[in-house]
């Protein structure tokens, strides 16, 4: 019996299909979103170095200042423009957008989209 949930079981199996077909290259690193209850993570990594570039959490001083509820869909939207300024200013614009096996709607949704807003490119 595995220790996972149904739902968490599901996730894990998408992400492994998905891990398969996306990896981040120097010039296109890898934007990798977790979405937990109440919070949101981002990272943009290199997988050929195996390098953090850029990672930011709906949690951190600098966001929660800004945003009010990291957990609902206009949260996503403003985390997702703030972390694409963030990105710009490390010299990132164009990446591969890894949903981590979440579904690509809500608030996975609502980041993408302010990424995009913000001005990287996937």
């Amino acid at each position: 019996m595995s220790p996972l949930n149904k739902k968490e079981e599901k996730r894990v199996f998408r992400h492994e299909r998905l891990r398969k077909k996306i990896s981040g290259t120097t010039e296109r690193p890898r934007l990798c979103v977790h979405r937990s209850h109440k919070n949101l993570t981002a990272q943009v990594i290199d997988d050929m170095t195996g390098k953090v570039l850029l990672g930011m959490s709906t949690v951190g001083k600098k966001i929660s200042a800004t945003i009010k509820n990291g957990g609902n869909i206009d949260g996503a939207s403003q985390f997702g423009e703030v972390f694409a300024a963030e990105a710009k200013k490390k010299g990132i614009f164009k990446v591969s957008f890894d949903r981590c096996g979440n579904l690509f709607h809500g608030r996975i949704k609502a980041f993408a989209d302010g990424v995009r807003k913000g001005g990287l490119q996937f």
